[in-house]
């Protein structure tokens, strides 16, 4: 399968602490374990969940470093029970810790997703690197692996007490997005949600342009009818159903004031000031707002 390239200059610089999974991991929910991102830039939310007999990891943290951290976590919580990886998207901060667990765990991914890591992969560790050179570090000795499974639309695990159901959602944050249910009750959605974070939107034309904002809002739609007790975004705090209305009514807001602007003749550029103000005024406690025009980049694109 032939590799895309991206653009370096594509995506906002990293800055502040180096991207290190660093938290102790923390009970959200009997057997269901988040280490937290402690709103570090580009360390997810890390999900660890343990059954009688066995155990399930969701995301990794950038690189191989932080995936054998996590993987150390993982085994002191489950001991020897065996070990499930999963990933909820392709990209660096959730998914390139994989390596570590190559022969430790069975790594299992929807075959977008496999899919998509082949095809943009390598091109969005060259991006990575160029943020910072803490991000670079992390991306050291970097080796993408393959999925020991692949499943399509659904996949279900029993961990023994408790079981993990996986769907594939996307397009929307990215072509392959996949959520993570356990028990009905505890939501793991990638970055389909942030906390108090404008929605990371990866238009970066014309090296990627996957993302689709008109499905992103159905999915949350669909995952909010799920009424989880407890939702795990792929980063920030972690909330409840609320976290999924707050998100789907900011990407609505952008999506009517776009089609409300594009039909009035109004340039993308004059569609992005106009939003980005009006955003920024609204979600005043919101960080990362220069996500903001590229989320009003892709519905204008889109034309809708």
């Amino acid at each position: 399968m032939s590799t895309q390239s991206i653009d370096p200059q594509g995506a906002p610089e990293a800055s502040g602490e180096p991207p290190i999974v660093s938290g102790e991991p923390v009970q959200v929910s009997d057997g269901v374990f988040v280490i937290p991102d402690r709103r570090v830039e580009l360390v997810p939310n890390v999900g660890i969940v343990v059954g009688e007999k066995a155990a399930l990891i969701i995301d990794t943290g950038m690189g191989p470093r932080n995936g054998a951290r996590v993987l150390e976590h993982a085994r002191r919580l489950a001991g020897d029970l065996p070990l499930y990886l999963t990933i909820t998207h392709f990209h660096p901060e959730h998914g390139f810790g994989a390596q570590a667990f190559k022969g430790a765990a069975t790594i299992v991914y929807n075959r977008g997703q496999r899919d998509e890591l082949h095809r943009k992969g390598p091109a969005y560790i060259d991006m990575f690197r160029g943020m910072s050179p803490a991000v670079a570090t992390q991306l050291e000795d970097i080796e993408l692996v393959d999925p020991d499974l692949v499943y399509d639309d659904r996949a279900e695990i029993d961990l023994g007490g408790r079981t993990a159901v996986l769907r594939t959602v996307g397009p929307a944050h990215t072509a392959s997005d996949q959520t993570v249910l356990i028990d009905g009750r505890v939501l793991f959605g990638g970055d389909l949600l942030e906390t108090r974070i404008f929605p990371i939107t990866p238009y970066f034309p014309p090296y990627d342009t996957d993302v689709d904002g008109a499905r992103w809002i159905t999915v949350l739609d669909q995952l909010a009818a799920l009424d989880a007790e407890i939702v795990v975004p792929g980063h920030g705090e972690v909330a409840d159903t609320s976290l999924i209305r707050d998100v789907r009514d900011y990407l609505a807001h952008v999506r009517d004031e776009v089609g409300r602007l594009r039909a009035g003749g109004v340039s993308v550029d004059e569609a992005v000031t106009t939003i980005d103000k009006a955003a920024r005024a609204r979600w005043t406690t919101w960080e990362h707002p220069e996500w903001i025009s590229l989320a009003v980049q892709a519905f204008y694109a889109a034309g809708r």
